[in-house]
């Protein structure tokens, strides 16, 4: 068995009604008030209070109305894509009230500019002392450049190209001021020495940027750089890029598979083979008892309608699947989007009779992610399994339900985790990077 470090936990979110479960909304507890502030600092302090690395929020930038040519099925019934707030806003209220989480947002490379999301993070990252964190996507469907008319919507690996640019150009510009250029001489009247902050002049096929940045180096020098790109592009542009990868697979051979494609990938970048933590997507379902946790379970799922989550399939996918029977093989379907989740949507059905139905219901109460089903004691354990196995270097935390999920992971089996010497007891730095034992840039 592998030696390893203490794992890493990440909070999954979306500033909306829904995340990965699709019954989040729907939660017979209680309201959950996903249209206020006072819901995402509560969560904030919770996972802070667990110690957590991190917290994310994923983001696209349209509603979802592939399934259908029509918006009205991810309405009716609030998909993924129903109503996503804008996260950067939220994380700046909930930087003044914690002091250690870090803060995640997303943003895309296709339908900004670099200088507007360099300025936004770089401002982040100071107003949280350093706990910034940029998930780099590069969006995916049509409903995105509909949006956006003046942009074109790209092919899969053109956006990943066009990516590379804009990563180009925004590093660029957090390096555009040196990390001593800030004097504050205050009785000579010297603010800076512009000799340490520096014009970029950067010219490529997509953009160009004169900088320098107005805004001097910020604590981490950059954002902590998440990515979840899950194609052969897309673990190439990680392994250029990412500090983070974000990673959704359903069973730990695939896990496993994932990771050690990354380590490849990190060499072929000219990195080393652990240079990006990659943290595994898991949904837990905690009770005193087996029996209990899996009533929770069977309740969660019992609230999800399988078109709610075909609608999200299909944004996923960028593919209309509404023409297709509900009965007939999930062999049927097709991505131009996402590649990653529908692979392996497919690789359940692989020697079983799945339909188009079930797809929809296995998409709506998770998106995939693995469940872990049991006491806080089995919990502990199969998480432990995965990153002794050396599968993962840790996970992303996603909720059931909110707060409860995360309620019942920090009061229950973040203890068992910290016992056990596999999760930290106190926060041993002040900055993101420090948590994920990165050196700092």
């Amino acid at each position: 068995m592998p030696k390893t470090s203490k794992m890493h936990l990440c909070g999954f979110l979306i500033a909306g009604p829904v995340v990965h479960s699709h019954a989040i909304w729907r939660n017979p507890k209680h309201r959950t008030d996903f249209l206020s502030l006072n819901h995402y600092v509560d969560i904030a302090r919770l996972l802070e209070r667990g110690k957590f690395d991190f917290m994310f929020f994923a983001d696209r930038l349209a509603i979802a109305d592939r399934y259908g040519a029509s918006h009205e099925t991810g309405i009716r019934h609030a998909d993924q894509d129903a109503t996503r707030m804008d996260p950067v806003p939220i994380l700046g209220a909930i930087a003044a009230v914690t002091s250690r989480l870090g803060l995640g947002a997303t943003r895309s490379t296709t339908y900004d500019a670099p200088y507007n999301i360099a300025r936004e993070f770089a401002t982040l990252d100071h107003i949280s002392a350093g706990r910034a964190a940029w998930n780099v996507v590069t969006s995916m469907n049509d409903g995105e450049a509909l949006n956006y008319g003046d942009v074109p919507h790209l092919g899969h690996d053109e956006r990943y190209d066009r990516g590379d640019e804009f990563m180009e150009v925004a590093f660029g510009l957090w390096n555009s001021w040196d990390e001593d250029a800030l004097v504050l001489d205050r009785e000579n009247g010297i603010y800076a020495d512009p000799d340490k902050v520096h014009y970029l002049n950067y010219k490529g096929r997509w953009f160009q940027s004169r900088g320098p940045l107005n805004i001097p180096r910020s604590p981490q020098g950059r954002p902590v750089i998440i990515q979840a790109g899950s194609s052969g592009r897309g673990k190439a542009f990680a392994a250029r890029w990412s500090e983070v990868i974000f990673a959704l697979q359903p069973s730990l051979e695939r896990m496993r598979v994932f990771k050690s494609d990354v380590a490849a990938a990190l060499v072929d970048a000219g990195r080393t083979p652990d240079a990006s933590k990659v943290l595994m997507a898991i949904m837990p379902f905690i009770g005193e008892s087996r029996a209990e946790a899996e009533e929770k379970r069977d309740l969660h799922d019992s609230l999800v309608d399988p078109l709610v989550g075909l609608s999200t399939l299909a944004a996923h996918a960028n593919t209309d699947f509404s023409h297709f029977s509900l009965e007939e093989n999930v062999e049927q379907l097709q991505s131009s989007g996402s590649q990653g989740n529908l692979a392996a949507l497919k690789s359940i059905a692989a020697g079983k009779s799945i339909t188009i139905a079930d797809a929809g219901r296995i998409y709506g109460q998770g998106v995939m992610c693995p469940r872990l089903v049991g006491t806080a004691k089995d919990v502990a354990e199969q998480m432990a399994e995965i990153v002794t196995s050396g599968a993962s270097d840790g996970f992303v935390v996603s909720p059931a339900f909110l707060p409860d999920t995360f309620e019942d992971f920090v009061g229950k089996v973040v203890p068992i985790l910290q016992k056990n010497g596999l999760f930290r007891s106190e926060y041993e730095g002040s900055t993101l990077r420090a948590h994920l034992g990165q050196a700092a840039t």
